[in-house]
């Protein structure tokens, strides 16, 4: 099994990143804030103006420790890292699975057949937690909801091309989207959700899934360039420049387990209030930085949560599925298992 190393989040915007022997050093205005050997980390997130030294960034490159810089909302502006790893080979037929549809719509299907499946349980684990509190329209919309999910994933098994699987995923969001409101049981109108938004997120529940999806995108990203697959080329999400299309396909099986229901505890429980985000003037939505570091505690937290994989049948830390679904990904592509087993949440 596969060791969950650290990601290193650096939320100040003054903050200066140095190599110190075998260390990475965080300074903020001269003053050191933390030191982690450079082996323990598997990445580094940096939000805002953050610098790094050139030393440190080598460091970084030759360790496989990718280094990437968001804005701070959360979204990607960069990446550091160094030579590519994996076999040519693998990814050579990475690629010519993407251009033969016959081949790419069992790996579509599963993909999609497991996102319907996830939102689904996440919507099941609220009827069944907090029916009463959510109310009887709240009740009515989320079994509704339910039911459209479940009928997107059985139609995923008669679907024989890839634009009628990304019709059906396209669906089971919009099911999904709708319902969300009801899984918020705050009574705060700060906390009103009405549709994703996004560049830039105008309400504070957008806000945060920007953030947190962020967060698993870069996770995604890591793991399949561990396992030496290209994150650019995709089978669920066509390919477009600057597109990380395969982390992006990854990304949709976890978002509703690994995301989705850390924004909706940290919203119920109140572990973050309408004081914690900014609008700005062009209307957008941002964490504040205090809050940020609370979420990425939170995010961490979450990650360390164990759960016995489904396919596999073993215990592993949540964090680590995506580093697990991109090696049976990679085995598909090189012919040693007969399918890709997307990850269903149980």
């Amino acid at each position: 099994m596969r060791r969950m190393r650290n990601t290193i989040y650096v939320t100040s915007e003054a903050a200066w990143l140095r190599k110190d022997g075998a260390n990475l050093v965080v300074e903020v205005e001269g003053a050191e804030r933390g030191r982690v050997p450079l082996h323990l980390i598997e990445g580094v997130v940096t939000f805002g103006r953050a610098g790094a030294s050139p030393t440190l960034l080598a460091a970084c490159a030759e360790g496989g420790i990718c280094v990437s810089l968001l804005d701070p909302n959360g979204r990607f502006l960069a990446r550091v890292e160094g030579a590519r790893s994996g076999n040519v080979l693998l990814r050579r037929a990475q690629h010519r699975v993407a251009d033969d549809p016959a081949r790419a719509v069992p790996i579509v299907r599963g993909i999609v057949a497991a996102k319907a499946a996830n939102q689904r349980a996440v919507l099941r684990r609220a009827l069944r937690d907090h029916g009463e509190r959510i109310g009887a329209a709240g009740v009515a919309a989320l079994e509704a909801a339910e039911r459209r999910l479940t009928d997107a994933a059985r139609r995923t098994l008669a679907a024989e091309t890839v634009d009628g699987l990304r019709g059906i995923e396209g669906e089971a969001a919009s099911a999904y989207v709708a319902a969300f409101p009801h899984l918020v049981r705050v009574e705060d109108q700060a906390f009103a959700f009405d549709g994703r938004s996004r560049r830039p997120p105008l309400d504070r529940i957008n806000a945060l899934l920007s953030f947190l999806y962020a967060m698993l995108g870069h996770d995604c990203r890591s793991a399949l360039e561990t396992h030496g697959l290209d994150p650019q080329v995709g089978f669920l999400h066509a390919d477009r420049p600057g597109r990380a299309g395969l982390a992006l396909d990854l990304m949709e099986e976890l978002r509703p387990v690994l995301a989705d229901r850390l924004a909706l505890s940290l919203v119920n429980r109140r572990q973050l209030t309408a004081a914690d985000f900014t609008v700005e003037e062009a209307g957008g939505v941002r964490l504040m930085e205090e809050a940020r570091k609370r979420v990425l505690v939170a995010w961490q937290e979450r990650k360390r949560e164990e759960l016995r994989h489904p396919f596999l049948d073993e215990m592993m830390p949540l964090g680590l599925v995506g580093h697990a679904q991109a090696q049976m990904l990679a085995r598909h592509l090189r012919g040693d298992l007969d399918g890709y087993p997307a990850f269903v949440w149980r």
